[in-house]
């Protein structure tokens, strides 16, 4: 039996009460306001580049975060999405000379499907059963993506054209370029902060608080559930499409499980479950391997550190340390 304290009733009842709601909702404005304006401002303080791979690394760990942190299912298998659509787009572009938004609705589409697939087999299991369920799916896309031959091997899937878009804008100027990938990142960050915030969202809080208790009130959590996971991996498959257009390259490493372990940190680093965590855990982990990059291979040991001290230092993330902190619901 749990028992709670008079402290953990007076944080609950801060963080739900009108002045605790009235804040956060203020804060999640100041939070709108930072990420549009650094989206806009950044490329005149950073290199475009580094700015267009956060923002893609951003959207992937967003569309975990609504399956991990508002629905409560680990999947070790994201990059299977993420990378398989880097390279269904990469050809379209490449062999089929398709424009770039089209070849990025082919790629989410391809992940939605293989998203369904693997959801409806890996919902029928739970916990850490569930997670390998995921993982040995997601290998045998790194297999098919070693093996067939237009993935180009080891090699990867090079010379990815960016096009125009629309036929008008010349995606090869570099901040043409990146405000098409700012526009993507924002479509798909309003797309996941409506979903959290619709009725559905709130069922798929309900499942991952108390799953029988849901299904006790009617609800098919396993639809549920499997709505989330297509809705997650067609998100994740948008975010590693815009990749490959952005580095004109798709590589076995895209769809590696080690991908699915960064994106887990990412999340983790930010904060799980919260609206703003994952873009906040990517910006920590990209920066990281970015400009401590003439290290080598010791930018491993680094993150790792930084996530060994975020966990004993920070265990709700830094986004939801700073919302305890700031006694909000969620930011």
């Amino acid at each position: 039996m749990n028992v709670t304290t008079h402290s953990e009733i007076a944080e609950f009842d801060a963080l739900s009460g009108p002045a605790g709601q009235t804040r956060g909702r203020v804060l999640q404005a100041v939070f709108w306001v930072l990420l549009i304006g650094f989206v806009l401002l950044a490329p005149t303080m950073l290199y475009p580049v580094f700015v267009m791979q956060l923002l893609c690394f951003a959207l992937f760990a967003c569309a975990f975060n609504l399956l991990i942190g508002f629905t409560g299912l680990l999947s070790f298998g994201h990059a299977a999405f993420f990378g398989g659509a880097a390279y269904i787009t990469g050809h379209a572009l490449t062999a089929w000379g398709v424009p770039p938004i089209p070849g990025i609705l082919l790629g989410a589409a391809f992940s939605a499907a293989l998203g369904y697939v693997v959801g409806a087999l890996a919902i029928r299991r739970q916990g850490i059963y569930f997670a390998m369920i995921t993982l040995a799916l997601a290998q045998i896309v790194y297999f098919f993506a070693l093996q067939l031959p237009f993935t180009g091997g080891e090699n990867g899937l090079q010379g990815i054209p960016r096009g125009h878009l629309f036929g008008l804008i010349d995606l090869n100027q570099t901040l043409n370029m990146y405000y098409f990938v700012a526009a993507v990142f924002l479509v798909g960050f309003l797309i996941i902060y409506r979903i959290i915030h619709s009725p559905f969202g709130q069922v798929l809080q309900a499942i991952r608080e108390n799953e029988p208790r849901a299904l006790s009130l009617g609800y098919n959590t396993d639809r549920y559930k499997l709505i989330a996971f297509v809705l997650s991996a067609t998100l994740a498959g948008v975010a590693g499409s815009t990749k490959s257009i952005v580095f004109q390259f798709a590589s076995l490493t895209d769809a590696h499980w080690q991908m699915s372990g960064e994106v887990i940190l990412m999340t983790l680093l930010g904060g799980l479950g919260t609206i703003f965590g994952p873009v906040v855990g990517a910006f920590i982990v990209v920066a990281l391997q970015q400009f401590l990059s003439a290290i080598g291979s010791w930018v491993q040991v680094v993150i790792g550190a930084t996530f060994i001290a975020c966990v004993l230092l920070f265990r709700r993330g830094v986004v939801g340390e700073l919302a305890r902190w700031l006694k909000v619901g969620s930011l």
